[in-house]
């Protein structure tokens, strides 16, 4: 009897990996075998209810200094990790920005972007959203399973180079709603120069009290549950001489620059930089180096080496509770639900890699990478809306999309339904889309429909997902599951080439 008593408790210790000492007096004391199980279900439901899911977030900060890509970033995104990410925030300065250059990208997409799709779409994410000013871009990507499930999406950015008047310098954000729990990452590119330690706070300041995201409640960043603050943040290494940087790096006694790091020392004096945390700096400098090397500066300005680029993060003890995009008629009861698991537990972060990857050279920087674990309890775990395609699909017939909301959220008559080849990049990647409102054919208490017109789908057919996107909270709140779009018989029969088929066609072909 005693083994089994202690292989129930072995067995429960792996399950629950807590209360230790209730579960030895249980065990121990002098109780009937069914008060013993009871104590161990109760335990166990408890344990259960608060549903702690972890997230893998992986960031990158680099300055690539007006540079085209590379032709890989496999390496750079650690894809052949056996750990795969949920999100990946990539945050990019210098991204060249001549004015046709700029215009070209906003038109057809920049480089850097369409590369990290090409990368990362391949392997199950999308990009949610991203947001640039001149040489700063930010991007966010997700796996397609969390998307429902991010919300109250919003970007806005701050010029700080030339007095405000010129965006070379300054800050672009994406802030969102992760299964309830609202995350706002900055992207920074703060003053250069090793004397101008003071006006990269000012500039921090400024960015931090002016930046507000537009939507039903207007937040600021310090509203956040969590923030990410990161970018090159050209803070430099004083007083040491180039010499005694270089014997530290080459010894890999990093820790005997830490003190004259001009961030280190800022953030003794100023109280807001003192509630962000940033992992030790246990890489060499990643600043400044000869293009196409792993040299430090060797040209006549001889440039002292410094961790300009940085990610930190801080965790804000009373958020503003977010709730806005659902509505409930028991408010007292779900207020009280929400509020519950946010004091039991409330969002944490675990820093797992601070790095930096020397492999790529085309910058005179290198990329630093942050690899976080977030673990929090989901505060809803169903989509806002059910959308599915009804009937056969093909470009012979009007299709119909039948959709249900399964909460109240602010519906819009900007929303809309789009059909999304499998595999799809981005939100703007649609095939053709439907207005809820103007292509409404049918309407119950529980289920919508609304029209598709058979000259908007795809001749050729491929296998396809719907999208039902909000334009209050803009994001997508529901996906279909897969389904197959027909080849046309019309098309079929009339004998009709892949080259003659309309532009939709030649998405799903590609």
């Amino acid at each position: 009897m005693e083994a089994e008593r202690w292989n129930t408790l072995l067995d429960f210790l792996r399950l629950c990996k807590r209360d230790w000492r209730r579960i030895y007096s249980v065990l121990h004391g002098d109780v009937m075998e069914q008060e013993t199980l009871t104590s161990l279900n109760s335990l166990c439901l408890e344990h259960k209810k608060h549903n702690i899911d972890t997230f893998r977030l992986f960031m990158v900060t680099w300055n690539v200094a007006i540079a085209e890509p590379p032709d890989d970033i496999t390496s750079l995104l650690q894809l052949s990790s056996q750990k795969k990410a949920d999100l990946y925030v990539i945050g990019l300065q210098e991204v060249r920005a001549a004015p046709l250059k700029f215009v070209t990208d906003l038109a057809f997409g920049d480089s850097w972007s369409c590369l990290f799709m090409n990368t990362l779409t391949p392997l199950g994410y999308i990009k949610v959203s991203s947001v640039r000013m001149q040489g700063l871009l930010l991007l966010f990507f997700s796996k397609l399973e969390h998307v429902p499930f991010i919300r109250d999406i919003r970007t806005t950015y701050t010029r700080t180079g030339m007095y405000g008047y010129w965006g070379n310098k300054g800050g672009v954000s994406i802030r969102f709603s992760l299964y309830g729990h609202s995350l706002c990452f900055l992207n920074c590119h703060l003053a250069a120069h090793i004397h101008n330690a003071s006006e990269r706070v000012e500039e921090f300041e400024h960015i931090f009290n002016s930046q507000t995201f537009d939507g039903k409640e207007s937040l600021s960043i310090l509203d956040h549950k969590l923030v990410f603050w990161f970018g090159d943040l050209n803070f430099r290494i004083e007083d040491h001489g180039m010499h005694f940087i270089r014997n530290c790096i080459n010894s890999k006694n990093f820790n005997l620059l830490w003190s004259k790091d001009q961030l280190t020392m800022m953030k003794k004096k100023i109280p807001r930089l003192q509630q962000f945390e940033e992992g030790p700096l246990n890489f060499q400098p990643t600043y400044k180096f000869d293009l196409n090397s792993d040299k430090y500066d060797s040209s006549g300005k001889k440039r002292k080496p410094a961790w300009c680029d940085r990610i930190l993060w801080w965790m804000n003890s009373k958020p503003r509770l977010e709730n806005a995009d659902t509505k409930h008629n028991d408010a007292d009861d779900e207020q009280k639900q929400l509020e519950e698991p946010l004091d039991e537990f409330p969002l944490r972060v675990v820093q797992d890699t601070y790095t930096s990857n020397m492999e790529y050279s085309i910058s005179d920087h290198k990329p630093v990478i942050g690899i976080f674990t977030l673990e929090l309890r989901k505060l809803y775990e169903t989509p806002l809306v059910h959308v599915c395609a009804e009937g056969k699909w093909s470009a012979d017939m009007d299709a119909v999309v039948t959709y249900s909301p399964l909460e109240q959220f602010p519906s819009s008559a900007w929303d809309w339904i789009g059909l999304y080849k499998v595999g799809f990049r981005s939100l703007s990647d649609y095939i053709t889309y439907t207005w809820v409102k103007d292509d409404q054919v049918a309407l119950n208490n529980e289920l919508i429909q609304v029209y598709v017109s058979k000259e908007e789908i795809p001749v050729v057919g491929g296998e396809c997902v719907l999208c039902y996107y909000s334009s209050n909270l803009q994001c997508i709140v529901g996906i279909s599951e897969p389904f197959q779009v027909h080849e046309s018989q019309a098309a079929i029969e009339e004998g009709f080439l892949l080259e003659n088929v309309n532009r939709f066609d030649q998405v799903l072909s590609s």
